[in-house]
């Protein structure tokens, strides 16, 4: 299995330390060639808008909004969601693969950055780590979108088929439950 990490921006050494603890071999993705023969794909946090822009500039947004819709794999932490999601609150979309309305920097500016832990059954059945930083949340969700955890009645965590995302950054804790989530849903595809 290899899993790309899009490696822009964000927090991309951090998900490659996580593939590296689970014994994965994975590629940083930054041109369409790189898309050959990967498993899946994480969507580092970072800046969305950033992240787009990047895309677009080195020819990998069509390629990879067409491969995600064509059923590949994909996690997205933090800017990873705002970047999947149909619809963003005050902005225009970027790829608009997942059927979900985001609000950006939801929590509050750099400041209002928090940790806390929460128990995610289909991650672990312990608490978690779960850190959010200029963190989204998901405002709705369409059809056939599973919420897989809720904080204080907001959504920071669904999937949709092959896409998986997260508000928080599993990336900057050392658990790597929601890592190896991802990677049994590439095994059961």
């Amino acid at each position: 299995m290899i899993i790309g990490i899009l490696g822009y921006q964000g927090s991309v050494i951090e998900h490659q330390r996580m593939i590296e603890l689970l014994g994965v071999e994975y590629r940083i993705i930054k041109k369409p060639e790189d898309l050959l023969g990967i498993d899946g794909i994480i969507f580092p946090g970072g800046e969305s808008t950033t992240i787009s822009k990047l895309m677009h500039i080195f020819g990998l947004f069509t390629p990879l909004q067409e491969a995600i819709a064509n059923g590949l794999p994909v996690f997205g932490t933090c800017a990873g969601m705002i970047l999947l999601a149909k619809e963003v609150i005050g902005e225009e979309s970027h790829l608009g693969l997942m059927n979900i309305k985001v609000r950006r920097n939801a929590y509050g500016s750099q400041i209002d950055s928090f940790r806390t832990f929460a128990v995610i059954p289909e991650f672990s059945f312990h608490e978690i780590p779960l850190v959010f930083i200029r963190a989204p949340w998901i405002e709705e969700v369409g059809e056939n979108v599973k919420i897989i955890c809720k904080l204080e009645n907001r959504i920071v965590c669904a999937q949709e088929n092959n896409i998986l995302v997260a508000s928080f950054h599993p990336e900057l804790t050392n658990d790597l439950s929601a890592h190896r989530y991802f990677l049994n849903m590439i095994e059961k595809k």
